[in-house]
């Protein structure tokens, strides 16, 4: 069954990769995080997809050394894989650069909606949160606050530090903040029943695997 998560953990990457372009090119304002990694591209050589791994990376390094947070494959792949995707989608000739806000509001509204699709599907593949949500684990973990609220002040700081260094803050940036919680829970909910699939498959293939050495020995 890990084939089977593995798949679906990076259907799931590649929606999300897909999503921060589409809200990239919309040009009306963007997450918290993903205007700390457009700042860090405009002051920086690295691309935005880069800077995403980058902070990423950082954040997983700290994680592990510190409150020692445990990183499954779906946290190096989350890392590594949707920045490399938002760069190959951003440098295709013939993604959607809307001409007008309007437009770009509708391709933003668009790519929101697919974070919490693509959120649902990487969670529930059950193979590792993403570095940013260990993160907060980890500093909530050693500082005895709560999970929501260095959730919020991890926002706050990275939405600041990344406005200061250009990043696009706007109507966006207020969707993201009203809608993204409720779309992952919706999706959330919708793909729940995936994970249970997955157990019930695994466990009646380890049943199989117990039965049959001895049911072939009895042919003997």
């Amino acid at each position: 069954m890990f084939v089977l998560r593995l798949l679906q953990l990076n259907v799931g990457l590649l929606l999300y990769g897909l999503s921060v372009a589409l809200m990239v090119e919309a040009n009306v304002g963007l997450g918290p995080w993903d205007v700390f990694h457009q700042g860090i591209s405009l002051l920086t050589p690295l691309s935005f997809g880069q800077a995403m791994v980058a902070a990423g990376l950082a954040v997983l390094v700290y994680s592990v050394l510190g409150p020692k947070v445990r990183v499954g494959v779906g946290t190096v792949l989350n890392m590594l894989l949707i920045g490399v995707w938002a760069d190959v989608f951003l440098g295709l000739p013939g993604f959607p650069h809307p001409s007008g806000y309007a437009l770009g509001l509708a391709l933003f509204v668009a790519g929101l909606a697919m974070t919490g699709l693509a959120t649902g599907l990487y969670i529930t593949a059950g193979l590792g949160a993403g570095p940013r949500d260990g993160f907060v684990l980890g500093v909530a973990k050693v500082t005895g606050a709560s999970v929501r609220l260095v959730r919020t002040l991890t926002e706050v700081s990275v939405l600041a530090l990344g406005w200061v260094m250009g990043g696009s803050v706007g109507l966006g940036t207020v969707l993201f903040a009203l809608t993204a919680g409720p779309l992952m829970q919706f999706f959330l909910r919708l793909f729940r029943g995936l994970d249970a699939r997955y157990a019930a498959m695994s466990t009646k293939d380890k049943r199989g695997a117990a039965v049959t050495p001895a049911s072939e020995a009895g042919k003997g």
